[in-house]
């Protein structure tokens, strides 16, 4: 059962995103995590346009998660997958918007 939408920031773009209740300090820190990788990708200034450094973004994290491994591999793939879904989703409201 999905709680009350939470905003987050990414890149100075405020999305809100439709949170389990107990689960709003995981989203603010993944949505924190990430925003910081985007930034990082933005001030290199190789790729333009919020949706490119995302996707960008997303690829390093994968990687960074996929070069880990480990026995909590596969639980942390599994919330990794949510959260992914849960952005997904959040950026999917977001484009009627705009």
């Amino acid at each position: 059962m999905s709680g009350p939408a939470v905003e987050i920031t990414l890149l100075g773009r405020s999305f809100r995103v439709a949170c389990d209740k107990g689960e709003e300090p995981a989203l603010r820190s993944a949505a924190a995590y990430l925003d910081e990788k985007m930034r990082e990708i933005r001030e290199q200034g190789k790729v333009i346009g919020i949706e490119r450094i995302a996707i960008m973004a997303a690829l390093n994290i994968a990687h960074e998660f996929l070069s880990f491994g480990g026995a909590g591999q596969v639980a942390q793939r599994e919330k990794i997958i949510e959260l992914t879904r849960l952005v997904d989703s959040a950026l999917t409201e977001q484009d009627t918007l705009f």
